[in-house]
């Protein structure tokens, strides 16, 4: 079985854990490639670049997307053309990797599974544009894609709570506030 993992990083011959959000350094990877499509780019990451905010070490990871419960994943836009913002023009690598007693199924996420060793890349694949590759995925059903002129009013609500508070709880993340900041500003 084929397990996969984006990067935008070339020539991976070896994936090393590293340390995300959750706060332990593993490597992360899905049975379902269209999952990885969500890797290829980081909103927080992208923004920065943009805004020439200069920052030292990881990214704090921006994610907005769940899964159904059917499994599948949904990607959400929090804000108008979040998509295209996020994904447009930005290539990418998929990499896939064999089946491995070092990993482990991730309760709360479908279809993934962690490593904290490392795992040899068996394959690339270049994704040149990670936004076509998102809506190719999405066309074939694979999966699911909410604009922003479809959230609920129940999920607007949420997102007026949530991300003050997101904001008010990530004084270490000066990077990840400013992008709120200038996604959100409505809630500043």
């Amino acid at each position: 079985m084929k397990y996969y993992h984006a990067s935008p990083v070339c020539g991976i011959t070896q994936l090393e854990p590293r340390v995300s959000n959750h706060g332990s350094p593993l490597v992360y990877v899905s049975r379902k490639r269209e999952n990885v499509l969500v890797y290829l780019s980081n909103a927080v990451e992208k923004f920065c670049r943009e805004a020439g905010i200069e920052h030292c070490g990881p990214y704090y990871k921006w994610a907005s997307y769940g899964f159904a419960k059917d499994g599948i994943l949904q990607l959400d836009e929090y804000w108008p053309d979040a998509l295209a913002e996020t994904y447009a023009g930005i290539g990418g690598y998929i990499y896939t990797v064999s089946q491995s007693d070092a990993l482990q199924p991730m309760q709360d996420i479908p279809d993934a599974f962690c490593s904290a060793l490392p795992l040899v890349a068996t394959g690339c694949e270049y994704i040149p544009d990670a936004l076509t590759a998102i809506l190719q995925a999405e066309a074939a059903g694979l999966l699911r894609i909410r604009r922003y002129e479809q959230l609920g009013e129940n999920t607007l609500r949420w997102l007026e709570r949530v991300i003050p508070q997101d904001y008010e709880t990530n004084a270490a993340h000066p990077e990840y506030r400013a992008f709120l900041k200038a996604k959100f500003p409505r809630f500043f």
